[in-house]
């Protein structure tokens, strides 16, 4: 038995915290490369409706990105719409694209 609780354990610690909403988005990616919290982000992320496929059509792309930006640059000012793509893109489960 406590071989399996120090694997559970061990996996818990090394795995990387997910968006709530988006259980394949790393958080600490994300907010590591805009200049954030983990917590803000999460916060933020929130209203976000992820696409299932992660290949949201152009409208739910703006949409998604109108809720999170403002949000996001409340708590970091100097977060650009360029600098959170590239974060999001980077921090894909799949790969950038």
């Amino acid at each position: 038995m406590r071989t399996g609780l120090a694997i559970l354990v061990s996996a818990t610690l090394l795995s990387p915290a997910l968006a709530d909403n988006d259980p394949n988005r790393d958080v600490a990616c994300v907010s590591r490369q805009i200049g954030v919290s983990d917590e803000e982000f999460r916060t933020c992320f929130l209203p976000v409706m992820p696409d299932a496929d992660h290949r949201p059509d152009g409208e739910t792309q703006r949409a998604n990105k109108a809720k999170l930006l403002p949000c996001l640059q409340k708590a970091n000012p100097d977060l650009t719409n360029d600098a959170l793509d590239a974060a999001m893109d980077a921090c894909r489960p799949e790969g950038p694209n």
